[in-house]
């Protein structure tokens, strides 16, 4: 499709926004229960995740520490669906952890890349 040729940055910046900002939910939905009220209690490892979350997923949506940021969320993503998700089932589409794993990889891949376009580490160059 030649009329997406030259958009490789702006969608890209756009993946990382939009990941941020959907991670950035469910932070806020476990401390402040919106949009939704979280459906549990928070225990020490969730509320470490909300923290990460938040924190991660703010940096992540404006692109400041992008790479550091991604990377613990990354991480933050693995560790969640192993607890989580990966004592149900092998697969991620029996277990429920599709959304989580794909937070991972996307994660990782901003980790690799950086901020790109559209972001205060991006601003500094």
């Amino acid at each position: 499709m030649k009329f997406l040729n030259g958009f490789g940055e702006q969608a890209y910046a756009l993946l990382r926004v939009v990941a941020g900002l959907l991670f950035l939910a469910h932070g806020v939905q476990k401390f402040f229960n919106f949009p939704v009220a979280f459906p549990m209690p928070l225990n020490p490892m969730l509320h470490a995740a909300g923290i990460i979350e938040l924190v991660a997923g703010g940096l992540i949506v404006i692109g400041l520490f992008t790479r550091p940021a991604a990377f613990v969320a990354s991480g933050m993503a693995a560790v969640g669906y192993w607890m989580m998700h990966g004592s149900k089932g092998l697969y991620p589409i029996v277990n429920g952890g599709e959304t989580i794993i794909l937070y991972c990889f996307i994660f990782l891949f901003i980790a690799t890349r950086g901020a790109g376009i559209w972001s205060v580490d991006g601003a500094k160059k």
